[in-house]
């Protein structure tokens, strides 16, 4: 409750609603690490990276921000075309590209534009197999700093040949840790030897209190996601009451037509009698 941005609206929902549910807890490590710069391996359509941006600059951070992907999809994401980072480019950058960018890169290609241990929140939410995702964190490890924090999305998807789980299964242990199982599931990893104090307080809170929290940004995170609902919803009714009245004009200008010529043929009938 120390962290009330976590109650904000999120300005950037798309149709990618897989990271809907943890958009509250964003907000929160933003406000707890306060990072110098953050990282996001994998953006697509940017609800996650967006949500991680409003909270820097709602929290007025000096953070530098970087989303880097090659915005070309893959086996689990799907494949998509130029249009989508277009598109997320058009929305982020009027209002975060003074400290944010978009970087159209592999992540291996990426690593050299980063110092090592600068990084201090990595969010690494590229593709879901076990060597992909235990490659991203063994090749971006050395760039996280001495209170470095890594989130990992997927950590509970076990189909589709996702495997993040097992490399969570694996290193969680080894780091103050916490899942959040809902929402295909979203670990959080203080791998930095100085976390900071905020962080470490919230991991053994967290931990005490597994329940209590899930459930808190859980609730929270459903909130968004019935909020986005309705306004589909909304827009779905606005649509088809459209769709009503244009169908209304038509039956109107129709029986006006029908009237026109009951009149035309009851002069015709007429004629024929005479």
């Amino acid at each position: 409750l120390n962290y009330s941005i976590a109650f904000s609206t999120p300005r950037r929902l798309t149709d990618v609603t897989s990271w809907h549910l943890h958009i509250p807890f964003a907000f929160a490590i933003i406000a707890m690490l306060r990072p110098k710069r953050f990282v996001e391996l994998g953006t697509h359509k940017g609800d996650s990276y967006c949500a991680f941006c409003q909270a820097v600059e709602e929290l007025s951070l000096p953070t530098a921000c970087h989303a880097v992907d090659s915005w070309q999809g893959d086996a689990h994401a799907g494949f998509y075309g130029m249009e989508v980072l277009d598109e997320l480019r058009a929305y982020h950058d009027p209002l975060y590209a003074g400290f944010s960018t978009l970087l159209q890169s592999l992540f291996d290609d990426a690593l050299h534009y980063f110092p090592e241990a600068s990084i201090d929140l990595l969010h690494i939410d590229g593709h879901h197999a076990y060597e992909s995702v235990r490659h991203d964190f063994e090749s971006w490890f050395p760039k996280m700093s001495k209170q470095g924090v890594v989130l990992f999305h997927d950590t509970n998807v076990r189909e589709r040949e996702f495997g993040v789980w097992r490399l969570w299964n694996e290193i969680s242990g080894q780091y103050p840790s916490f899942e959040f199982t809902f929402g295909n599931g979203l670990g959080v990893l203080a791998v930095g030897g100085q976390a900071a104090d905020e962080v470490l307080a919230f991991l053994e809170y967290a931990g005490e209190h597994e329940t209590v929290v899930s459930r808190f940004f859980y609730h929270l995170g459903a909130k968004i996601e019935l909020g986005l609902e309705k306004d589909n919803l909304s827009k779905q009714a606005s649509q088809l009451e459209n769709e009503l009245l244009t169908r209304d004009k038509t039956l109107q200008q129709a029986d006006q037509w029908l009237r026109q010529n009951a009149a035309i043929i009851e002069e015709k009938d007429r004629q024929l009698q005479q």
